[in-house]
């Protein structure tokens, strides 16, 4: 890196750029879905189209994670970082401005495919700005405000639609993209992985592969899991992750080379976020359903009432960065991940049909402070599990797997859900969300089980290379 585009770095920057930029693709993931009934009322559509206002953002994001973060890696992290931004940025005035459900549904695609190059690179642009010694602290702000965005989705939806229109679910990211763009430019360095060729092959089979696995786990609660294109989708998609997984085993420049996996680091953390992505996506949203639903709360009145839970991670995740610095990440995301399974367990046992607030409220606190104590030591872990030059990648594929675990979680939950109860009285849906959060307290205590697996903290921390040596041409091709 040169010595002019260095000084264009600074860590303070990095961190707001970073972090806004990651707040905004995060919060797309399920800031429509409190404003699918005003959508409904303007545009018209049939419910399965409503669902892929949903469905169409969440699959061009998962899909193209990796093929993200592989052309930053290989093009410039900060050149595709703004590339990805503007696309964002014009997709989101395309669906303020959306004449009818189709014009929004293409719209919403194309916000996942420009959210999909941005995001993993927010993380890498990040932790290249940043001394090593301040990463933790830096993560857990980054980790705080991309935590934040998650959930509260359902809560600026609701109160945009609710006391403005649903246009300004979208036109919110309009300003906020045009700010960020010049100061991203003036202020962000650039950086590159090891510049080896784009892996055409192994890109085509992860993209397929992963495109055919989440639009089966998004249609499936609404299509049915015996549905031809969701079967098809499910198993096509597995083969070709199969056949990315055999052919990047032995190709010479792989996109994301297996051999990252014999790290217990990356393994552990990977299989971590992917469980605990799967047991609180699901959750939130049938938790979001039940408040307002049977509660009986204004999208408003339920956010507001989620805030214990939802707005934990903007004060306890910087510390959870600090803490990650002097006794290493293994334990905090551990603990992090054990009380997120209580406080989902304790909510399945106070949840009934008229259950007061006073009886959530402990529920709640304990779940905001294991997510907060999650996110920012979690990214730490990611990114000191490789080598610098495999950030990139690294980023886009743990990004992929949370993605997936998200739309796992949802697909799960609701099943579970609808073979227990449903929405005819406020009692079936008490019956059918009581085993789903008992399912999603077991998947994120096995997630705390994965993290303690990860080596302690001078293996994953201070080593920036845990795998062994390989040549240059075999490291990740962007």
């Amino acid at each position: 890196m040169s010595q002019q585009t260095a000084r264009r770095g600074g860590a303070v920057w990095a961190l707001v750029i970073t972090s806004v930029a990651g707040f905004m693709a995060a919060l797309d993931n399920l800031v429509v879905t409190t404003a699918l009934p005003s959508i409904r009322e303007d545009l018209g559509g049939a419910l399965h189209d409503l669902e892929w206002t949903v469905s169409a953002y969440t699959l061009t994001f998962a899909v193209l994670l990796m093929f993200g973060a592989a052309l930053g890696d290989r093009f410039g992290r900060r050149r595709l970082f703004l590339a990805g931004l503007t696309v964002f940025t014009g997709a989101s005035a395309a669906a303020a401005l959306a004449p009818g459900i189709d014009s929004l549904i293409a719209a919403r695609a194309v916000q996942g495919a420009g959210a999909a190059v941005m995001m993993p690179l927010t993380l890498t642009l990040l932790t290249a700005a940043v001394p090593a010694a301040k990463r933790g602290m830096a993560y857990g702000i980054w980790g705080a405000v991309n935590g934040l965005a998650v959930a509260s989705g359902p809560l600026v939806g609701g109160t945009l639609t609710e006391h403005i229109s649903w246009q300004w679910i979208f036109w919110l990211n309009v300003p906020l993209g045009l700010a960020l763009l010049p100061l991203a430019r003036l202020r962000l360095a650039e950086s590159h992985g090891t510049g080896a060729p784009l892996d055409i092959p192994g890109t085509l089979l992860a993209s397929g592969g992963l495109f055919g696995i989440v639009y089966g786990l998004v249609r499936g609660p609404a299509d049915g899991w015996t549905g031809g294109l969701v079967l098809t989708g499910l198993f096509a998609g597995t083969a070709l992750l199969t056949g990315f997984v055999l052919y990047s085993a032995r190709a010479k420049n792989p996109m994301l080379p297996m051999r990252l996996f014999r790290s217990r680091a990356f393994s552990g953390i990977n299989a971590a976020s992917l469980l605990m992505f799967l047991g609180m996506f699901g959750s939130i949203f049938l938790l979001s359903q039940y408040m307002q639903g049977v509660l009986g709360y204004s999208p408003t009145e339920a956010g507001l009432r989620m805030l214990p839970w939802t707005g934990m991670p903007m004060l306890v995740a910087p510390i959870a960065g600090i803490l990650a610095d002097r006794v290493g990440g293994r334990p905090v995301v551990a603990a992090g991940l054990f009380l997120q399974a209580l406080g989902l367990g304790y909510m399945a046992v106070v949840a009934t049909a008229d259950a007061s607030y006073a009886a959530q409220l402990p529920a709640l606190i304990i779940s905001g402070i294991g997510m907060a104590l999650f996110f920012a030591p979690a990214s730490h872990l990611v990114m000191s599990s490789v080598r610098p030059q495999e950030q990139g990648i690294a980023s886009g594929a743990n990004n992929a797997l949370r993605e997936v675990g998200g739309a796992l979680g949802i697909a799960v939950m609701a099943s579970i859900f609808a073979a227990q109860g449903g929405y005819e009285t406020g009692q079936t849906f008490v019956d059918g969300m009581r085993p789903a959060l008992v399912t999603g307290s077991a998947v994120v205590a096995l997630a705390g089980v994965a993290a303690l697996l990860i080596p302690t903290r001078r293996r994953t921390e201070r080593e920036p290379a845990p795998v062994e040596p390989a040549p240059v041409l075999e490291t990740a091709a962007r």
